[in-house]
């Protein structure tokens, strides 16, 4: 039994041609509700990505807004544009949500300039989500490698909060060098929930690495779980899937 998400996206974006100008009227002709949301906070992970706690304005809203592992929300520059992102929080996290941002073109470096109190636009929650009811009483695999931990940091909350409606838990986390690892400072927690195992691999190792080098998909010889009890979810590049998946 597996499950598999499609690659972490933050490409698609609308065209960004002028300065950046908050009171400019939105270019998007088809939306369905957008909220009012704020900036509360910005953690910077890496050079490239950035988490941001996003709060929607109205308090009613706010505490309406309910999402399920694996959604993303679109997030509106006004004016300019929008962008797909996964949502990386707690689904039973209330009053904000978070989303890891990776600096990867015009709207995303705009967001990545955003300040505490910045105005948004959020629309959604949108896409499929991952069936965590039915791998209750199961084994789970958790695969991701590069910024797929954003996409699968939402299902390791649910089965690390609700750790009594699963069996064994393993996250397998690759990525090229020890520079881009993302949410370094939930390892060690994660690693304390009994049952719960976490293996790190980077392709690239540094001075200070004492870790595994190589491909994500080395760790799979270390499962031992049986598979036709087992789901599995992967997040990652294109050519990850294609080792993981043969």
């Amino acid at each position: 039994m597996s499950t598999f998400n499609n690659p972490y996206d933050v490409t698609r974006e609308a065209e960004v041609l002028e300065p950046l100008d908050y009171n400019r009227r939105s270019r998007l002709k088809h939306f369905d509700k957008v909220f009012v949301a704020e900036v509360t906070n910005v953690i910077r992970l890496t050079e490239q990505e950035k988490l941001f706690h996003i709060r929607l304005v109205d308090p009613v809203e706010r505490e309406r807004f309910a999402f399920l592992p694996g959604q993303f929300v679109m997030v509106e520059v006004p004016g300019y544009g929008e962008v797909p992102i996964s949502i990386s929080s707690s689904t039973s996290q209330k009053g904000f949500i978070e989303l890891c941002i990776r600096n990867a073109g015009q709207v995303t470096g705009i967001l990545h300039r955003a300040k505490r109190g910045a105005r948004l636009g959020i629309r959604g929650p949108f896409g499929s989500h991952f069936p965590m009811e039915k791998m209750k009483g199961h084994h789970v695999l958790l695969i991701a490698g590069g910024l797929g931990l954003a996409p699968l940091r939402a299902p390791i909350f649910y089965v690390t909060e609700n750790r009594a409606d699963f069996k064994d838990v393993h996250i397998l986390y690759g990525t090229s060098d020890p520079s881009q690892l993302l949410f370094d400072y939930q390892y060690e927690q994660w690693r304390r929930i009994d049952g719960v195992n976490l293996s790190i691999i980077v392709d690239r190792g540094d001075e200070n690495w004492t870790g595994e080098v190589g491909r994500v998909t080395r760790l799979l010889g270390d499962i031992t779980t049986p598979m036709d009890d087992t789901y599995a979810i992967v997040c990652g590049p294109p050519e990850m899937f294609k080792f993981v998946c043969n």
